[in-house]
């Protein structure tokens, strides 16, 4: 029987290192935790020293089959296409269909690029002997962290088609919410570039002309006129400088993300903004408290979920808050104490993971969080567009005011010199 060597903790929080006897490594993380661990690591022992089986001669022909259905593709899986087939997977699994049958359908009807790739990957190494979160944590570009883990976590409680479809509803609720808030945007946006194109038409275009007229009279400008043309002269002779303006900013703030302590300042300057600050608390708020309570509810231990809800943050205020969550769990203590420490979240969310912890229904509180949160996201991102209209109209006003005024003063002062 095989022997497999295991990293765990207790519920305490401190670490056991031991081994075990199990037939397989789900069975072994079964028997582990019935014990009262939280498996971390586990790998069978003396499993480096032997020797890999030889492919058969009808997963040669699979692994060079889907060789030559790879495609060139640039970049990773769009959110919508792993959404979609996430979905697809669940229903084939609660169907009863083999994972290898399924995955090999799905492949068969996926168009050509990252996604078709990846699993046709997935696949081959299924046959080649590997188990699907192994073959799926190959493949980072389709399948992160946090669906690698809740996959694995199924295939060790034998739930694998419930974590599929837990896996699924959680990336339904994350795209349609970001689909709201893009939604929004549109209409300020477009709004945005048309008034920017029609007021660089007009310091490109029609100022040029008004100055050559004002040249041939030799008429004496108002100061508001001298700057409106100096002005349009910047912009004709360094338009290049606006251009590049925004992706100089955009590479800066890539740039000072890349250490650590110029990320978390960033992302806080981020968190302070007015409005938009808030709009980036709540949404990361909901996306690690859904993540969290998804993780939870299939099963993952909770040092291991607050691990991957830290990594799928995406603010490193937020990671940072984690980490001491992290520490102070291990140390024996429980998560609400930390969280309320950590300000980061209202003292709503503290109380309810405090009840949640209490009654051991953590993932539904968590959940609920996240309901409450992404309500409160949409009804933000709503209130902002409507700020921004009153706004947008009384910019524009002001501009096409100042220009028509600039531009006016000159021409009623050379008419009365005329008449």
């Amino acid at each position: 029987m095989p022997v497999f060597q295991y990293e765990a903790m207790d519920n305490s929080g401190l670490e056991v290192k031991d081994v075990i006897d199990a037939p397989s490594e789900a069975e072994a993380q079964t028997m582990i935790r019935e014990n009262g661990f939280f498996v971390t690591k586990i790998a069978e022992k003396g499993r480096k020293d032997k020797k890999k089986k030889k492919p058969t001669a009808e997963q040669k022909k699979a692994a060079k089959r889907n060789k030559k259905k790879r495609t060139f593709s640039i970049g990773g899986v769009r959110s919508k296409q792993l959404c979609t087939f996430t979905r697809q997977l669940s229903t084939l699994q609660d169907a009863g269909l083999p994972v290898l049958r399924s995955l090999t359908i799905l492949e068969g009807q996926s168009k050509p690029g990252p996604l078709k790739n990846s699993l046709g990957d997935v696949i081959e190494d299924i046959e080649s002997g590997s188990t699907l979160s192994e073959a799926m944590s190959k493949q980072p570009k389709a399948f992160d962290d946090l669906y690698c883990n809740m996959v694995k976590a199924g295939e060790a409680g034998g739930a694998l088609e419930i974590i599929l479809q837990r896996l699924a509803e959680f990336k339904e609720k994350s795209q349609s919410l970001q689909r709201k808030v893009k939604g929004a945007m549109i209409y300020p946006v477009a709004v945005i570039l048309v008034a920017t194109c029609i007021v660089g038409f007009i310091m490109v275009y029609i100022i040029p002309k008004f100055k050559k007229i004002f040249e041939d009279f030799g008429i004496e400008l108002p100061s508001i006129t001298i700057l409106l043309i100096d002005t349009s002269d910047w912009i004709l002779n360094y338009w290049y400088v606006i251009l590049l303006s925004p992706v100089v900013l955009w590479l800066t703030i890539k740039i000072i993300k890349k250490n650590k302590t110029g990320a978390y300042i960033v992302d806080k300057v981020f968190l302070k903004m007015p409005l938009l600050g808030k709009i980036l608390e709540k949404a990361t708020v909901a996306r690690t408290c859904r993540t969290l309570g998804t993780l939870i509810a299939s099963g993952v231990p909770i040092l291991e979920a607050l691990i991957i809800a830290r990594d799928t943050a995406g603010n490193h205020v937020f990671a940072r808050a984690f980490d001491k969550i992290y520490g102070a769990i291990r140390e024996g203590e429980s998560m609400s104490v930390p969280l309320k420490e950590a300000r980061i979240v209202d003292d709503m969310v503290v109380n309810m993971v405090d009840v949640g912890e209490e009654t051991g229904a953590l993932d539904n509180m968590l959940y609920k969080v996240a309901d409450v949160y992404d309500e409160e996201v949409e009804v933000l991102v709503e209130g902002l567009i409507s700020l921004l209209e009153p706004i947008m109209v009384v910019v524009l006003g002001l501009i096409v005011g100042f220009i028509v005024i600039a531009l006016f003063m000159p021409l009623i002062k050379l008419l009365n010199d005329l008449s």
